[in-house]
């Protein structure tokens, strides 16, 4: 049996155009449709990869209306195709409003079929890419969830990332050490459910945000008639977790007194209960997190040397957000898809202004801000695409507190850096767009990938 050829939809209303197509690419089950209606049909009937698309469509074959329209059909109904649009109007303002559009590549008429064919082809081939990334993906959340809700394309993240995995199946105490917002519970929840203790419970406490007074109880519990109110007994969160992780949020919010006590559970593995004379043994891994500078603490007499060395037998440092150039971009896209099904369907991405003012804040609250503010903007977002009004910023907040660099020669590698890793984040990893968002051509910024060391 001959093995099925992959589509192209080549809409386009000369035919002879398409009937030339149709036989260079002999390769390809070449699907041709001459309008906006049969191309929408034939995307519905054959769910191409490729689609190549004419910009000059009836009723406006002078113009690039109804290409477009077709465009952000497309878009809607199968965002994953790569199509690639042409046109003889205007053509680089076409080829910018075409990329922002959605499109994967652009050429200008007249058509060389030769150079065309090695653009479908390398779409093909990445759409083939991107297909089996996604079946890895699955696969993997299904057999081991290593990290599996982290989203990043960051060299620092990704290094965080491999350290946990490393010692997720070890028992020891692992502190995460970063500013607020930077991810430290979805980064603890990782670490459980990368380990062999994944079957068990995952709890986490806030250790800033209970009274003093209840913090020993929520952790260690109480026997009944222990005080006043304790009607029952109950179980604190070390024991609540056996088995399994607790997550100690804001560490350095314990107070000296109850620091002693949480020592000794870590030396002894077991716990008594405010009010209890029983020890209860308990398996239960301890995995914290704090924004402070605790051995700034343990100088001051605020945190026990000995805690902290019990708590700290792995110590894995967050990069902020402005630490990852590129992540804002790729966490605000994952948010938009996430709270534009659940609060306003209608918002499908965000406009080119949107995406620049993204990159270029600074994001002082981090990851916990930049998710906050895509919620706002997509609530309050009147037309399908996110403005940067709707994200509401202020650039008056956010000033560039980015370390000098030693010279020149330095400077202009960290701004190349950054610029790129913005850009590959914005256009997904997009070679053509990347370039074309660049001002640069694609060997120029393979090069310059090279020269960096940075992956497309």
């Amino acid at each position: 049996m001959a093995e099925k050829k992959p589509v192209l939809l080549v809409v386009e209303d000369d035919e002879g155009l398409q009937a030339q197509l149709k036989w260079a690419y002999d390769d390809f089950e070449v699907v041709p449709a001459l309008n906006r209606e049969s191309a929408i049909t034939a995307l519905r009937a054959h769910e191409p990869a490729v689609v190549t698309l004419d910009l000059g469509l009836p009723p406006d074959p002078d113009g690039t209306s109804e290409g477009f329209a077709v465009l952000d059909a497309i878009m809607e109904l199968k965002p994953d195709t790569k199509v690639i649009v042409a046109s003889g109007h205007g053509a680089r303002e076409s080829a910018l409003q075409a990329i922002e559009r959605g499109a994967y590549d652009f050429y200008q008429k007249p058509v060389d079929i030769e150079a065309l064919g090695l653009i479908v082809r390398r779409a093909f081939n990445l759409h083939e890419i991107e297909l089996e990334n996604r079946r890895l993906s699955e696969r993997v959340g299904e057999e081991k969830t290593v990290l599996g809700r982290l989203v990043t394309g960051a060299p620092e993240m990704a290094k965080v990332a491999r350290t946990i995995e490393r010692v997720a199946d070890t028992n020891v105490s692992v502190m995460l050490l970063g500013a607020s917002g930077t991810g430290k519970e979805l980064l603890a929840h990782g670490l459980h459910d990368a380990s062999n203790r994944r079957d068990g419970p995952f709890i986490a406490i806030n250790c800033a945000a209970i009274p003093e007074n209840l913090l020993e109880s929520e952790l260690f519990g109480h026997e009944k008639g222990a005080f006043t109110g304790a009607v029952k007994t109950t179980e604190g969160k070390i024991e609540s977790a056996d088995g399994g992780t607790l997550f100690l949020d804001e560490v350095g919010d314990i107070p000296l007194p109850l620091q002693v006590k949480l020592l000794r559970f870590l030396q002894e593995r077991t716990i008594e209960r405010i009010g209890g004379r029983k020890e209860i043994p308990v398996n239960t891994r301890i995995v914290c997190a704090t924004h402070q500078d605790l051995e700034a603490m343990i100088a001051a007499g605020g945190f026990r040397e000995d805690l902290f060395y019990r708590l700290a037998e792995i110590v894995v440092k967050i990069p902020t957000l402005a630490e990852r150039p590129g992540d804002a971009v790729l966490l605000a896209k994952s948010f938009l898809m996430r709270f534009a099904a659940e609060m306003n369907p209608q918002v499908t991405g965000f406009a080119p202004d949107a995406l620049a003012a993204i990159d270029a804040w600074n994001w002082p609250g981090n990851v916990r801000e930049l998710e906050n503010r895509v919620k706002r903007a997509v609530i309050m977002a009147d037309g399908k695409l996110v403005s940067a009004e709707d994200l509401d910023f202020d650039a008056s907040e956010d000033e560039d507190d980015q370390p000098c660099a030693l010279n020149l020669k330095s400077a202009r590698e960290q701004s190349d850096r950054r610029v790129i890793r913005h850009a590959l984040a914005r256009t997904e990893g997009n070679i053509s767009s990347t370039a074309k968002l660049l001002g640069i051509s694609r060997p120029t910024l393979y090069d310059l990938l090279k020269q960096y060391d940075l992956q497309a």
